[in-house]
């Protein structure tokens, strides 16, 4: 059985990442996550709307995940991958070339983005919300979470 890993933030879940995590689960058998860190995405310049453990938890309640982990410098994915004893390194295509130097230690994939669909999207779209609806959206999405985390105890 391959092992694969992944990176990525995985902020506003959406089905862009549960069709990206099948096709990496399909490609291997064992998926792992890198989850940007709230001190990482600090470092890159982003704000995430969950924290990097309501994150976590989103993603590792997929069933296409089996272990997460935090990602918390861009040095560190040589290391993983080790660790993890990863045959694959999968990342979406819009960072095609950038990580072609861990091909020294598995094999590395670049796989097309979901059409139409992306966090950032998704941002934008919001951001022209009236505040009274975004609060009722906020409310909903922490809804969602503890409705996951009860499924999860059980």
């Amino acid at each position: 059985m391959k092992t694969v890993i992944t990176y990525g933030t995985f902020d506003l879940f959406h089905v862009g990442h549960i069709r990206l995590l099948k096709r990496l689960k399909d490609m291997g058998g064992k998926l792992i996550v890198g989850i940007s860190s709230d001190e990482f995405n600090s470092i890159k310049g982003k704000q995430s709307f969950y924290s990097y453990e309501e994150r976590a938890e989103i993603v590792l309640s997929c069933k296409y995940v089996d272990q997460v982990f935090p990602e918390d410098d861009w040095d560190q994915k040589r290391g993983d991958i080790l660790k993890y004893n990863a045959s694959i390194f999968a990342m979406g295509n819009d960072w095609q070339g950038k990580f072609d130097d861990l091909a020294k230690v598995c094999e590395v994939v670049y796989l097309p983005r979901t059409d139409y669909i992306s966090t950032t999207s998704i941002k934008e779209k919001l951001a022209g919300i009236n505040s009274k609806d975004l609060e009722l959206i906020e409310k909903s999405m922490h809804d969602v979470i503890e409705i996951v985390q009860g499924l999860v105890r059980k």
